[in-house]
C-alpha cells in the first residue's frame, strides 16, 4: 500500500498540533520539539508539520511506499514521464532513515517518493563536510532547486 504524504511548515507547533489533532480526531504518532506527524488510516495519509522552513505553508507533497518495489515503480514512472529526478538514495530526514528520490511538478512543487527504513532520534543526521550541500538536502526547500 502507498500512503499520501503532506509536509507543512507552521509558525506555532503547539497550536497546530492542537488544531490538527481535533481535525483528524487523532493525536500525532510522533512529536518532537520542532515536528509532529500523524499516520492516518482513513484516509491513508502521512501528515507532518514542522517549524523548519522559511514561510508557513506547503513544503512538499509525496508518496510513502511500504516496500522497495513500490518505490522502484514510482522511480520508473518519473523516468518514463521524463521528469528531472534527484535520487538521494538512503538518507535521513524528519526523524527517519529512508530511501528516497524527489521530482518537481510543472508548477515547481516538490514531490518526495520514499520508503521509510526506520526512526532516528534527530531531525537530520549530519554528513561529512566533503558531501555537496545538494546531496544533504532534507525536505523540499533545499531540494526544489535540484529537481527543477
Amino acid at each position: 500500500m502507498k500512503r499520501f504524504h503532506v509536509h507543512l511548515h507552521v509558525d506555532d507547533l503547539t497550536r497546530s498540533i492542537s488544531f490538527y489533532s481535533q481535525l483528524f480526531a487523532a493525536q500525532p504518532a510522533r512529536i518532537e520539539s520542532d515536528y509532529a506527524k500523524w499516520m492516518l488510516e482513513d484516509p491513508p495519509v502521512n501528515f507532518a508539520i514542522s517549524t523548519r522552513g522559511d514561510t508557513p505553508g506547503i513544503d512538499h507533497l509525496g508518496i510513502q511506499t511500504d516496500n522497495a518495489e513500490e518505490l522502484a515503480s514510482l522511480k520508473a514512472r518519473a523516468h518514463a514521464a521524463d521528469m528531472a529526478l534527484l535520487d538521494e538514495g538512503t538518507t535521513t530526514c524528519c526523524y527517519a532513515r529512508s530511501e528516497k528520490h524527489w521530482v518537481t511538478d510543472p508548477q515547481g512543487i516538490a514531490w518526495e517518493h520514499f520508503h521509510t527504513l526506520g526512526n532516528i532520534p534527530v531531525f537530520h543526521e549530519a554528513t561529512s563536510s566533503a558531501t555537496p550541500a545538494s546531496a544533504t538536502a532534507c525536505c523540499a526547500a533545499s531540494s526544489r532547486s535540484c529537481c527543477s
